[in-house]
């Protein structure tokens, strides 16, 4: 009944904030860079944030760093999407996250290199998630696929409390009623991605931090490998790695290619989550066999990657290129 009444309320929080969008013209205007030619409401995502107060409240304010360094995330790029904020302030404000993520995960009372490891991991991360907010359902699908897997296996191992991911799942539905579909109604916009981004990497820290395993990094293994490939093709290109552009695989194959944009973002979300079901079923096998998988993920996962995104550059942007 908890849950039915925390989903009705996300649905109309969701509905409350199209109505403050609408009212204060906070839209997404399709431009050469962009993969939708309609102009959508931006900033849906932030019923992920509303999902996170909620539990804050209910719970009786458990994960009061993480709490805090989300809102700062949630503030300052919901600001960046009205307004569009000089860099170094966003950096700032993600550094002082990052640190609160990592008090709450008592990381500075690690090794110090535990902490330079998870800086990087988790700002490297968070930027992945938001350059990939692309097309129609991709923050979405790929999101239930990594929150389903980390309830999968809080099931049973116990690393965080479970109304926190069920609370985050319900907003990514809500969200997706309105983002999963052909005219979607609204995008996430950089406030939605970076808070989901926030939310599941704290739940995927405190599952790595209890189990001492690295091989559920593997969570991300999809994103990971687009994310990481794009960047070195385009450093390749000389091309500035952080201006907008349109060259990642699910792109390629939703605006070159062609293909049905939702069936892209559910593929996306759907590989993600049969990956992280063999790693968890792994987890608890000989460590040469996580490391066989892993090292076959991230192996042939890059080479059917780079085949497939190959393939679609010769046949469709080097011939678009030669015909202007």
């Amino acid at each position: 009944m908890v849950y039915l009444i925390v989903f009705i309320l996300l649905f109309v929080l969701e509905l409350v904030y199209f109505q403050v969008a609408d009212r204060f013209n906070i839209i997404d205007k399709p431009n050469e860079r962009s993969s939708h030619t309609r102009v959508t409401l931006r900033g849906g995502g932030i019923i992920f944030y509303f999902a996170v107060v909620i539990y804050f409240i209910s719970s009786g304010f458990q994960y009061p760093f993480f709490f805090i360094g989300l809102s700062m995330m949630t503030i300052i790029s919901f600001l960046d999407d009205v307004f569009t904020l000089s860099n170094k302030l966003r950096l700032l404000v993600h550094f002082t996250a990052v640190l609160l993520m990592a008090y709450e995960l008592n990381l500075f009372n690690m090794p110090w290199f535990y902490l330079l490891i998870a800086f990087v991991v988790i700002v490297g991360v968070i930027n992945a998630y938001n350059f990939m907010d692309g097309i129609n359902g991709i923050t979405a699908s790929y999101s239930l696929a990594v929150g389903g897997l980390l309830m999968i296996v809080n099931h049973s191992i116990n690393f965080i409390d479970q109304d926190l991911l069920a609370y985050t799942l319900f907003a990514v539905l809500v969200f997706a009623f309105f983002n999963f579909r052909t005219n979607a109604k609204c995008f996430a916009g950089d406030v939605g991605s970076v808070a989901i981004a926030y939310i599941l990497l704290f739940g995927l820290g405190a599952l790595i931090i209890k189990t001492g395993n690295f091989l559920y990094i593997l969570f991300l293994a999809v994103y990971g490998i687009d994310a990481v490939w794009t960047i070195i093709q385009r450093l390749m290109k000389g091309e500035n790695i952080f201006k907008a552009h349109r060259s990642h695989l699910y792109q390629y194959l939703a605006n070159e290619a062609g293909q049905n944009k939702l069936v892209v973002s559910f593929m996306y979300g759907f590989i993600q989550f049969l990956v992280g079901l063999l790693a968890i079923y792994l987890s608890s096998k000989e460590i040469n066999i996580q490391i066989i998988y892993a090292c076959s993920v991230l192996i042939f996962g890059s080479i059917i990657y780079l085949v497939i995104k190959t393939s679609i550059y010769k046949k469709y942007v080097l011939k678009t290129d030669s015909t202007l």
